[in-house]
């Protein structure tokens, strides 16, 4: 026996099926709200790149090109009309707390702060930053927080072909990395995904979104080069000396002694620890 529709049901199952879809999210309001206008990657994210071109730095004699270890960024992803934003922002000393308090006043997530390279001179920090919600209130809270850095917001210019060019045997390190980089700014670049899905509370996170392992090649004269990069690795894969896994986290601060105590027995609070 069939059940019959009431004539409620029925439009109630016609309005269901003639509801528009999502918009997705208006990259040029974002941009016009940011700051800084990006690009659409072919995984369909909007990526700003947010390169530190205003500083000079300087590792072993090596000046760093804003490609090579300078090279912050955000990229929103994505949900329906709604956006996931992660990105990682280069900031000097002096920049960090304030473009901290900014960001976590506006809700965004400060994940990991540390340096790249020991011995830059001067010592710059990245940032990683983590939101989700419209994508025009994140643009907002980003812009609020990058304003109280120095970082360049203009839009750059197309780099002429001679810029890109770059005077190490580039097939020769192609061979021997086994997979291909480009030129971009001076720097000769590989982004290589891994070969699972990456998620992030629920949300699949493409290799635009940082999830995939960036290794940068600068030259430093008479086919030598300097070289930095993230290897992005799961807990297998990092050296497995101790069991189970340790991870270390490091903390100062400088307050009312009793008041310090009684943040770090919070913190004790939720380890596994030996009863004293």
């Amino acid at each position: 026996m069939h059940a019959k529709l009431t004539t409620g049901a029925m439009l109630l199952a016609m309005s269901t099926l003639l509801l528009p879809a999502a918009a997705a999210p208006d990259w040029q309001m974002v941009a016009k709200t940011f700051g800084k206008s990006g690009t659409e990657t072919p995984d369909g994210v909007y990526r700003i790149g947010l390169p530190r071109t205003d500083l000079k730095v300087s590792l072993d004699g090596v000046a760093l090109k804003p490609g090579f270890a300078l090279g912050g960024w955000i990229a929103f992803e994505p949900m329906g009309n709604q956006a996931m934003v992660m990105g990682d922002i280069v900031l000097t000393q002096d920049e960090v707390n304030p473009v901290m308090k900014k960001l976590e006043e506006s809700g965004i997530e400060i994940t990991a702060l540390h340096n790249h390279l020991l011995r830059a001179e001067p010592m710059t920090l990245y940032m990683h930053v983590f939101g989700q919600g419209d994508p025009v209130t994140l643009a907002t809270a980003l812009h609020a927080g990058l304003a109280l850095s120095k970082t360049p917001m203009e839009n750059a210019a197309k780099p002429q072909a001679s810029a890109q060019q770059i005077e190490l045997d580039t097939a020769a390190v192609d061979q021997a990395i086994g997979h291909k980089g480009k030129a971009n700014g001076g720097v000769y670049q590989f982004s290589i995904p891994r070969a699972e899905t990456i998620t992030d509370s629920g949300m699949q996170v493409p290799a635009s979104m940082g999830s995939a392992i960036a290794i940068n090649f600068q030259r430093t004269g008479a086919g030598k080069a300097a070289i930095t990069g993230d290897f992005v690795l799961i807990a297998s894969e990092v050296n497995p000396d101790e069991q189970p896994r340790l991870f270390f986290m490091h903390f100062w601060a400088n307050d009312d002694a009793v008041k310090l105590g009684r943040g770090l027995k919070a913190a004790l609070d939720k380890m596994d620890l030996k009863n004293s």
